[in-house]
């Protein structure tokens, strides 16, 4: 399938990210931050418990977009269509999964070897990433699964997804840029 230019986040949307859209907007932020404020641990880690909502408006603030499914499956599989994002073999060590152990998520840095062709990261692991994808009214695709999720339902091209109010610990999301959205505002 001919998917057109797009330019997609190297890693997903951190918490040190979705700070500043929240103090630059005084959108609420995740219920989860005490005190309204991330711990400083876990400025380099995606952020979560976020709405679909809250993905796309986001989004739209920093002048980008969800990524639609076939979007999301680029990045991650490239043009030969690899199984995983660092080729078809099943290596749970080079992404945050439940065979990892971790139980939580990770810095979007970390896992260095499991980059996609693209050099994207985390397309497999630590959150599963809400897309721009509609699947049934009210209800969104998910991808990549997270550090809950056996290595198989990571796998690019298995597809998930959930109501769009839904927000918890292992969901979070990353941005995509068309060359209309890069290109320079008049003013």
């Amino acid at each position: 399938m001919w998917v057109d230019d797009f330019h997609i986040d190297t890693f997903p949307t951190t918490n040190a990210d979705y700070a500043r859209f929240c103090a630059a907007t005084r959108y609420p932020v995740p219920k989860h931050w005490e005190n309204g404020r991330c711990p400083p641990e876990l400025y380099d880690h995606p952020v979560v418990h976020v709405t679909w909502r809250d993905a796309a408006e986001y989004a739209t603030w920093a002048g980008k977009s969800l990524p639609s499914a076939e979007q999301w499956e680029k990045a991650a599989r490239g043009t030969s269509g690899r199984t995983f994002p660092w080729g078809d073999q099943k290596t749970a060590a080079k992404c945050n999964v439940r065979e990892a152990g971790v139980e939580g998520t990770t810095s979007v840095s970390r896992y260095h070897s499991g980059v996609s062709p693209y050099g994207v990261y985390d397309m497999v692991g630590n959150v599963w990433e809400w897309l721009s994808t509609l699947t049934a009214p009210g209800r969104y695709e998910l991808r990549g699964s997270a550090f809950t999720s056996p290595l198989f339902r990571g796998a690019p091209a298995v597809p998930n997804d959930a109501n769009d109010t839904m927000h918890d610990d292992d969901t979070g999301f990353r941005c995509v840029a068309t060359p209309e959205q890069m290109a320079p505002r008049r003013r």
